[in-house]
């Protein structure tokens, strides 16, 4: 890996590390962009080498947020259980699918979160509006 790579790879992680513990983002918000912009890999590698990288800012992040007291463990492990035989059937359909597909489905994807995240948060603006 050549020096500006290494510095690439390293921006990546420490950005996608502070986003996961600011917002809860990282692994596929910032990993996976990052990974195929800056470092020019494929959509299906970038996804691949974003699942490894996510273990640390998972583990590390929960930590954290558990000291303060906003993880909520149960609902964690429900949703963590299935994760693995979904991730298996993910990555059999990814290695199936076409490289413009995954990037397009990608991209629908964080546009159709974003879109409920924000309708969420003006929503949320106008309660307090009509409330105050």
């Amino acid at each position: 890996m050549e020096a500006a790579d290494l510095f690439a790879a390293l921006a990546i992680g420490f950005a996608a590390g502070m986003a996961g513990g600011l917002v809860g983002v990282g692994g596929g918000v910032l990993f996976v962009p990052g990974l195929v912009i800056f470092l020019g890999l494929s959509q299906l590698e970038g996804e691949a080498t974003s699942l490894l990288a996510i273990v640390g800012v998972a583990a590390v992040g929960a930590w954290r947020q558990r000291s303060y007291g906003n993880l909520r463990l149960k609902d964690g492990l429900i949703i963590g259980a299935l994760s693995p035989v979904g991730v298996v059937v993910g990555t059999v359909l990814a290695n199936a699918l076409s490289e413009r597909v995954l990037e397009l489905s990608f991209a629908a994807v964080q546009l159709a979160f974003a879109y409920r995240l924000a309708v969420r948060a003006l929503g949320r603006r106008d309660e307090v509006a009509s409330a105050g």
